[in-house]
């Protein structure tokens, strides 16, 4: 079983062209690719790259682009870049959003959501394999308030979709 194989491939197929594009899904299948962002920087190594790779899309590229930067470090590229692969989780989370306990009629996935969801998934790497969110949520609860842009949500709201996605990458 691939790791791609729990994405909703028809609901991919069915987003828009600028969706498709911010998901690098492939246009016939809609299989996710590697995130351009992991791909791009493996030969430069390093958070910092990723961080400043990141740079141009804002606080929340930052925090992505970094978590791919730190695990990609020295050169592996594309294999590290699947280790933690943005474009999966964020495909993963825009599908399943909607089930969750906490979400509340008129959350918007990419403005209010997606912040929460990748604090839990892009910072997870920054942590020992056996750290529980609870342990770090403060440090967890600064980088919402950093990457949060737009978000109608408060931390108290934003935490469970963090957390949710924390223990699924975990």
């Amino acid at each position: 079983m691939s790791n791609h194989d729990s994405i909703d491939r028809s609901e991919v197929k069915h987003m828009s062209k600028e969706a498709k594009q911010d998901l690098n899904a492939d246009i016939i299948t809609g299989e996710p690719g590697s995130h351009p962002l992991g791909t791009g920087i493996g030969g430069v190594g390093g958070a910092a790259a990723g961080a400043a790779i990141g740079t141009m899309a804002g606080p929340l590229g930052t925090l992505i682009g970094g978590a791919i930067g730190a695990i990609v470090g020295g050169g592996a590229g594309h294999a590290a870049a699947e280790a933690i692969d943005p474009t999966h989780e964020e495909a993963y989370w825009r599908a399943e959003h909607a089930n969750a306990d906490y979400y509340k009629e008129g959350h918007d996935f990419d403005r209010d959501l997606h912040p929460a969801y990748a604090v839990g998934y892009a910072n997870r790497a920054n942590y020992p394999v056996d750290a529980r969110f609870e342990d770090h949520e403060s440090e967890l609860e600064r980088s919402w308030h950093e990457v949060k842009g737009e978000s109608r949500m408060e931390w108290n709201d934003a935490r469970r979709a963090s957390r949710d996605a924390w223990n699924r990458v975990s």
